[in-house]
C-alpha cells in the first residue's frame, strides 16, 4: 500500500443510475430544463475538498471511495481512517485528506489534488476572552438593556451560541438553567438551528450559518459502515440529527485540550430513528445562505456539490414503492416520537419537494449529473401531481370520499387507494369550513390520516407544492379555525389530538404525548416563522401579525417555553424546556420578516416553475382516469 495527501470521491459514483422509459416522462424531460446561474458563479481553484477540519492532522478517520474521474482511469478502492469525532487543535482551518491505494497500483498521482491551507479560517475571528472553548458563550454576548421582547430574544439567542475552534457553529436546543435533566438539549440540532440560522442571515451575521453548513457537511455519512446500529448501517448521504462540541485532553498532554464534534445520527436518540428531514433542511438553508449573503462560493464548492448529490441519491433511490412520496418511519422529522405518521407524512413530502427545487437551482451543470437531474425533474412533477390530487381535502372532496365506491379493480378507478367512506371521522364533518381546505397528514392504501399538520401545510405553501388556490384555502382554514389552531398561543402542531383508545393504540400509551400535549395537539411557538413566510408569500401578512401579537402577550413572561399544553394552549407544557432556542428564533424570524417582507420571498420561498406547471397540466390531461393504451403494450415473448 502507498498513500497520497489527497482524495477525490468520484462524483459519478454518487449519481444514481436512474432512467425512465415511460413515454410520459420522456415528454416531461423535453419540457423541463435544468436552471442554474452558471454565468454568475465563480470556480474555485482550491482543488477537490471532501471535508473541512480544524486540525493539522486527522485522528481516527477512515473512509473508502471508489476513485474514478481524475483522468478517466479507475484507481480502485481507497481507505481513510474513520472520523469518530472531528478534532480541532488550533484556529487555523486546514484540510488534510489522505488516500491509501490497496489495488496494487502504488501511489496515486493527482496533480490537482493536494493538501492545502485555506485562504481564511472557517468563519470570522473571535475573541477568546469572550468565548468558552468548545461550548456556549460565557455570560451574555454584547448584552444591552432589555427594553423589549425582541431585545430580550436577541440576547437569549446569542447566549445559546456554540463555538468550535473559536468560531460560532450553531445554537444549542435549549439553555434552561432550571432543568435538572439536560438529556440532549445541550446539542446543536440541524432542524432546530434552521430558524436560528435564518434569524442570523436576516441580521447580516453570515459566519455562523456558513460554519454550520460546512461543518455539518463534514459529519455527513459518506460510507455505510461509518455509522452502525446492531450491525446495520444507514445509507450514504445521511445528515446527523445533532452534534455536540466536546473539549477533550490531548493524548499525552493533560494541560492541552482540543475541540471535537460528536454527531448523533439517531443511534443514541429515543427510538433510534434516523433524521430524514436533516438533509432536506440543510439544502434549504444552503440556498437561503447564498440568496441572503450573495456568497455563492459555498454552494459551488466541490465538497458541497457532492454533499447535495449524496442527499439526492439517498432520497431518489429506487425502491418497491409505487408512489413518488418518500416512505419513512415514525419519528423521522419534527414529530420525533411515535404518533402514527409512518408512511408518507406530509411534512417530509413538503420538505422533500422544497429541497429538490433548491438543489436543482444550486447544482452545477455537469455531464455526470444528467441522470440525477433527469430523475429530480421527473420526481418533482410526479410528487406535485400526487400531493395536489390525492392529499387535498375540502368540503367538495370530502363529499366525494363519502360517496366512494370500494374494491375497484381497474386501471381507471376513481378510488385508487381503496379508501372506505367510513374512515371519515365524525369530528371532520363538523369541523371542515365551507370556505377553506388543507392537505391531509398521510396517505397509504386504505388509509387517509385526516389530521391537520401545521408544518406540512405551511411549507407546502412556501415551496409551491400546493397550488395558489390551495394555498389561499389553507390560510382561509387557519383564519376560520383560529380558536382551535391558534387560540392563546400559536400554533397547533397537529389537530385534533389523539384521545382514549386511539391514543393508546397509535402512540403506545406515550406519557409525553398525552392528549393536547407535546406532539399530540400541543402548541409550538416556533411554528410562527413558517406561518409568517407562508402568509407573506400569499400577500396576507395580517394573519401572521395577528399570531405574533398573540404570542407576545405571554411568551417572554413564560420564559420562552418549548411548547404549550391544553386545547387552548393555556398551560406551559408539563415537560417543556424553558428558554427553548427555536421558540426564541422563530419569534425573531417572524418579526424580521414582517418588518422586511421582501426578504422572505428572496431567500425562502420557492416560486412555481412554469415548466412544472406545463408538465403538471400534461399529466392531468393524460391522467388520472384515462383507459390503458393496449396498443403501446404489444410485446413479443419467447417461450
Amino acid at each position: 500500500m502507498s498513500s497520497s495527501e489527497a482524495v477525490l470521491p468520484s462524483l459519478s459514483t454518487l449519481v444514481p443510475h436512474l432512467s425512465h422509459s415511460k413515454p410520459c416522462f420522456n415528454i416531461l424531460n423535453s419540457m423541463l430544463h435544468f436552471k442554474s446561474d452558471t454565468d454568475a458563479r465563480r470556480k474555485r481553484a482550491s482543488g477537490f475538498v471532501q471535508s473541512l477540519i480544524c486540525s493539522r492532522k486527522l485522528r481516527n478517520f477512515r473512509r473508502a471511495y471508489s476513485i474514478q474521474g481524475i483522468d478517466g482511469v479507475s484507481h480502485g478502492k481507497t481507505k481513510i481512517s474513520h472520523l469518530k469525532s472531528v478534532s480541532c487543535k488550533d484556529q487555523q482551518a486546514k484540510s488534510v485528506i489522505r488516500i491509501t491505494a490497496d489495488d496494487g497500483h502504488g501511489t496515486i498521482v493527482a496533480p490537482k489534488i493536494r493538501e492545502f491551507e485555506m485562504d481564511e479560517p472557517i468563519g470570522g475571528s473571535a475573541s477568546n476572552d469572550k468565548l468558552a472553548a468548545g461550548g456556549v458563550i460565557n455570560g451574555t454576548f454584547g448584552k444591552v438593556s432589555v427594553d423589549s421582547t425582541e431585545d430580550e430574544a436577541w440576547n437569549l439567542l446569542r447566549e445559546s451560541m456554540v463555538y468550535y475552534c473559536g468560531n460560532p457553529i450553531g445554537t444549542i436546543a435549549a439553555n434552561d438553567p432550571s432543568s435538572s435533566s439536560i438529556l440532549n438539549y445541550d446539542q446543536v440540532f440541524v432542524r432546530d438551528f434552521i430558524p436560528s440560522g435564518i434569524a442570523f442571515l436576516l441580521k447580516g451575521e453570515y459566519d455562523i450559518v456558513r460554519n454550520f453548513i460546512l461543518h455539518t457537511l463534514q459529519l455527513q455519512v459518506i460510507l455505510s459502515w461509518e455509522k452502525t446500529m446492531d450491525c446495520h448501517s444507514p445509507g450514504q448521504g445521511l445528515m446527523p440529527a445533532s452534534f455536540k462540541v466536546r473539549t477533550i485532553p490531548l493524548d499525552g498532554d493533560d494541560s492541552a485540550t482540543e475541540d471535537v464534534l460528536d454527531p448523533d445520527f439517531g443511534e443514541a436518540a429515543i427510538g433510534r430513528v434516523a433524521p430524514v428531514d436533516s438533509g432536506l433542511w440543510w439544502i434549504i438553508l444552503l440556498r437561503a445562505y447564498g440568496k441572503c449573503s450573495g456568497d455563492l462560493s459555498v454552494q459551488e464548492r466541490v465538497d458541497v456539490q457532492t454533499g447535495i448529490k449524496m442527499i439526492l441519491k439517498l432520497c431518489l433511490a429506487d425502491g418497491f414503492d409505487m408512489f413518488p412520496t418518500l416512505l419513512v418511519t415514525d419519528g423521522s422529522c419534527m414529530i420525533d416520537r411515535r404518533m402514527g405518521i409512518h408512511g408518507h407524512p406530509l411534512e417530509i413530502q413538503a420538505l422533500f419537494y422544497s429541497a429538490l427545487l433548491c438543489a436543482r437551482e444550486m447544482l452545477a451543470p455537469e455531464d455526470g449529473s444528467a441522470d440525477l437531474i433527469r430523475a429530480l425533474n421527473n420526481r418533482l412533477v410526479a410528487l406535485s401531481f400526487h400531493i395536489r390530487e390525492y392529499y387535498w381535502i375540502d368540503m367538495r372532496k370530502l363529499n366525494d370520499i363519502y360517496r366512494y365506491k370500494t374494491e375497484e379493480y381497474s386501471f381507471d378507478a376513481v378510488n385508487k387507494f381503496n379508501i372506505y367512506p367510513d374512515q371519515i371521522p365524525p369530528w371532520l364533518v363538523e369541523w371542515m369550513p365551507s370556505k377553506g381546505g388543507y392537505l391531509i397528514g398521510n396517505l397509504q392504501p386504505a388509509h387517509m390520516d385526516f389530521r391537520f399538520f401545521s408544518l406540512g401545510n405551511l411549507w407546502s405553501i412556501v415551496s409551491s407544492l400546493a397550488t395558489m388556490d390551495q394555498s389561499h384555502a389553507i390560510l382561509d382554514l387557519i383564519e376560520a379555525k383560529w380558536p382551535e389552531l391558534v387560540a392563546d398561543m400559536p400554533l397547533k402542531i397537529c389537530y385534533p389530538a389523539l384521545e382514549g383508545q386511539e391514543w393508546r393504540i397509535i402512540t403506545g400509551s406515550d406519557p409525553k404525548n398525552t392528549s393536547w400535549s407535546y406532539h399530540n395537539g400541543g402548541s409550538w411557538p416556533t411554528l410562527l416563522w413558517q406561518l409568517t413566510v407562508a402568509c407573506i408569500k400569499m400577500n396576507r401578512p395580517e394573519i401572521a401579525e395577528k399570531a405574533v401579537k398573540v404570542a407576545e402577550k405571554r411568551i417572554s413572561r413564560d420564559k420562552w417555553p418549548e411548547y404549550y399544553d391544553t386545547k387552548q394552549g393555556r398551560f406551559i407544557g408539563k415537560q417543556a424546556r424553558q428558554f427553548q432556542t427555536w421558540s426564541i428564533a422563530g419569534y425573531l424570524v417572524s418579526k424580521l420578516l414582517l418588518a422586511n417582507p421582501d426578504a422572505a420571498a428572496n431567500i425562502l420561498v420557492n416560486r412555481e416553475d412554469s415548466d412544472l406547471v406545463n408538465a403538471f397540466s400534461c399529466m392531468l390531461s393524460a391522467n388520472p382516469r384515462r383507459k390503458r393504451d393496449w396498443k403501446g403494450l404489444k410485446q413479443k415473448f419467447i417461450i
